[in-house]
């Protein structure tokens, strides 16, 4: 059986790097290589090799899935998106949902507040836009009319904050060419047609 001739520890000193039979075997994170307690001279089954393997894989994953489910608010499709980009194998990815949704780092409610909040305070959507962005980012209805149930859209200011940023583009043609424009611009950013005339209108 393959013996453990070596340990030396990674350079970021959170890792070790495990050898068996005078070659690299795997690198394994400090947490499960104190609990297995590897020694120098153990013998190991090929199953319980592929089982540390497994184990190792999966906390170095988590480790990196971690920072990205912190850095902001995801989504379970961001999640899932970003396992599927990295590879990383599907007998892991039950358990690594399981751990962000304990630890209350996957919340697609949540995140559905979040983006909104965050899309109107910096980017003075439409409602129909936003919408579209949080089916992208794999939100059912049901959530997303939940969500609108509890926060409040003025997609009139919204497209008033939206013309006062884009206002430079017209300011040179006759009125009747920029509002024009004005209104096929704010039909591009998904406004509906009442609100773009009640707007457009108060010019």
């Amino acid at each position: 059986m393959p013996t453990v001739t070596d340990i030396r520890p990674q350079k970021s000193g959170k890792r070790v790097n495990v050898y068996l039979d005078n070659q690299f075997g795997f690198g394994l994170d400090l947490e499960n290589y104190v609990k297995l307690g590897l020694k120098i001279g153990q013998e190991f089954s090929q199953e319980k090799i592929e089982e540390i393997i497994k184990k190792a894989e999966f906390q170095k994953t988590l480790d990196k899935l971690l920072r990205f489910a912190t850095l902001r608010p995801r989504s379970e499709k961001e999640v899932g998106d970003y396992l599927r980009r990295k590879k990383v194998h599907e007998s892991l990815h039950g358990e690594l949902f399981n751990r962000l949704k304990c630890l209350e780092l996957i919340n697609d409610e949540a995140f559905t507040r979040w983006w909104i909040e965050q899309r109107m305070q910096f980017k003075s959507k439409s409602k129909k836009d936003l919408e579209y962005e949080l089916r992208m980012k794999g939100i059912n209805k049901e959530i997303i009319e939940k969500v609108w149930g509890e926060v409040k859209i003025d997609d009139d200011k919204s497209a008033r904050e939206l013309l006062e940023k884009k206002s430079y583009k017209w300011q040179n043609l006759p009125i009747g060419k920029a509002k024009q424009k004005e209104k096929e611009f704010l039909a591009r950013k998904g406004f509906t047609w009442e609100v773009i005339d009640r707007v457009i209108g108060e010019e």
